[in-house]
């Protein structure tokens, strides 16, 4: 069964900061898909991000009652009346209600899910073929290093944090990463999910999600990256693609936080691999205080000298104006 061509993106909250618009505007713009579908749970905020989205053709605005939506997965998935929505009612935060969302949309409706800081850069129409799938990035410290009892490899991966540190500071110190990326183990993110819907896979990773202790469910990327890295180790990879990081994550955590520092000459092809069809930029890193000084007069006065700037102008062709018409 392939991917059907829609791409989903989930937002909690009534404000949708430029930012995060514009990670919808490149999906519409350069991801050749059928639709562009933001799920909200609130009623978005008036003003010109959200008459911007209404505008721009292929972009649907669906808000969902979570209560009525997660009932429905329940049903489709065969697990335990209340289970979800007891789940997304009892975490504290967007980022972990997020988490919970996307799977549930993703296993009723199918199609591809990304986070709202993303940039799409080419079409994801080949990615439809594949089955399920995931995408790796490169990080330090993966759940069997971080329980290790081994001094060496604890030691090693310290060694290894503080060469990404050092390459974080340096001036375009992501270039320098890139021949020492190898280095770093790989852990899958859940930033980027593709599947047909009623997935065996999906529903595992629902009932991974309903399996958590209580305290469990509220650690930092238990919902996320953690559990699909425990789903996989526990059922294998068969019948998953695993996506390699240049497909998703050319500018790994931390080293991203060069796409927002000041460039001589920033060109959205330098931060581009072979086979990039996204960018994820970790707002959820070092870069988040960045989202709110972003906008459509902010893109255009750094496109030159910033990258992810450069980036938005390469995916967004028609920016819009800071205060879209009615």
């Amino acid at each position: 069964m392939t991917i059907p061509a829609r791409v989903h993106f989930c937002w909690v909250g009534p404000r949708l900061p430029w930012a995060y618009v514009f990670a919808i505007l490149s999906a519409a713009a350069t991801g050749d898909m059928d639709a562009v579908i933001l799920h909200h749970t609130d009623a978005l905020a008036d003003g010109p991000q959200k008459r911007t989205l209404e505008s721009t053709p292929g972009v649907i605005l669906s808000r969902i009652d979570p209560q009525r939506d997660l009932t429905a997965v329940e049903q489709a998935a065969d697990l335990p009346p209340g289970s979800l929505v007891a789940l997304y009612e009892g975490v504290r935060t967007p980022v972990q209600r997020a988490d919970i969302l996307r799977t549930a949309i993703l296993y009723r409706d199918g199609g591809i899910y990304l986070d709202m800081d993303t940039l799409t850069t080419a079409s994801l129409r080949p990615l439809l073929e594949s089955g399920p799938f995931v995408g790796a990035e490169r990080i330090v410290w993966p759940p069997h290093v971080r329980n290790t009892r081994s001094p060496l490899l604890k030691a090693r991966h310290i060694g290894l944090s503080l060469m990404r540190r050092v390459f974080r500071a340096l001036p375009d110190g992501w270039k320098g990463f890139r021949r020492v990326e190898h280095l770093y183990p790989l852990g899958l993110n859940n930033a980027v999910l593709g599947s047909p819907p009623g997935t065996p896979w999906l529903r595992a990773c629902l009932r991974a999600m309903l399996a958590l202790s209580p305290e469990a469910r509220l650690r930092p990327y238990a919902l996320g990256p953690h559990l699909l890295q425990s789903v996989v180790d526990q059922r294998g990879a068969e019948g998953l693609t695993i996506h390699e990081p240049s497909v998703f994550y050319p500018v790994p955590p931390e080293i991203s936080e060069h796409l927002f520092r000041t460039s001589r000459q920033a060109r959205a092809a330098d931060i581009l691999l072979p086979g990039t069809r996204v960018v994820h930029w970790y707002a959820s890193v070092r870069t988040r205080s960045r989202v709110g000084q972003i906008t459509p007069a902010y893109v255009r006065a750094h496109r030159n000298s910033e990258y992810y700037s450069a980036l938005v102008c390469a995916t967004v062709p028609d920016l819009p104006a800071d205060n879209a018409p009615d």
